[in-house]
């Protein structure tokens, strides 16, 4: 399947889930609530339409500054540097930050106030064909399922994305850091993130010393 028919095919499967899709690119992208991610995956694994049995990357993103400030250019989630254009091709467009054109939005800023987007990206190796589904998390609920029960290799990913951005993952069996060290303080990919911070030194008994 195209972009196009990826995106009518999961909206039409689960109409109530997706919250707003574009093809930007010919790259399809469905952005979906959290409470029916693992259902979309079951079927995006299972379903001899998708067969998305390659889960290519797994990460987040902190739009708490997108948009606060004006920008002749911008990298919208289709990870390309754009231009915001009343011409971008979206069907169901977010209505954006104060200052950002509506269609600039819909490749970019969650809605609402949504923080974080979590980003998964899927591929079938048997049909070539492949998907970006995007979650919006709200900054005082940063919690979505974890999809490990699926693929496995969204173990190490979603470490990733919990060491670095702060967001949980529901059922995943060892939800701990794998870049930083668990007395590392705070998550360095949070745009709130002091540059400057200092980081307590762990010694080789695993205790913090007395300098840091």
């Amino acid at each position: 399947m195209d972009a196009a028919a990826l995106i009518q095919a999961l909206t039409e499967r689960f109409p109530d889930a997706v919250r707003s899709s574009h093809a930007y690119r010919g790259d399809a992208t469905i952005v979906v609530s959290r409470e029916a991610l693992l259902d979309l995956a079951r079927a995006l694994k299972g379903d001899a339409a998708f067969q998305m049995n390659f889960l290519m990357d797994l990460t987040a993103v902190d739009f708490s500054t997108f948009g606060k400030k004006p920008s002749s250019a911008f990298f919208a989630s289709s990870g390309v540097a754009v231009r915001p254009s009343a011409e971008l091709p979206d069907e169901h467009p977010w209505p954006g930050p104060p200052g950002v054109p509506n269609a600039a939005a819909a490749l970019g800023a969650p809605p609402g106030p949504a923080r974080f987007v979590v980003v998964y990206h899927f591929f079938s190796l048997p049909l070539k064909h492949r998907v970006r589904v995007e979650v919006p998390l709200e900054e005082n609920d940063a919690e979505v399922d974890s999809v490990t029960s699926l693929w496995a290799g969204a173990d190490w990913l979603e470490r990733e994305v919990w060491d670095m951005f702060g967001i949980r993952f529901r059922g995943h069996a060892n939800l701990k850091r794998i870049l930083t060290y668990e007395q590392f303080v705070g998550h360095p990919l949070r745009k709130d993130y002091p540059v400057n911070k200092r980081q307590p030194l762990i010694g080789p008994d695993g205790h913090a010393s007395d300098h840091s």
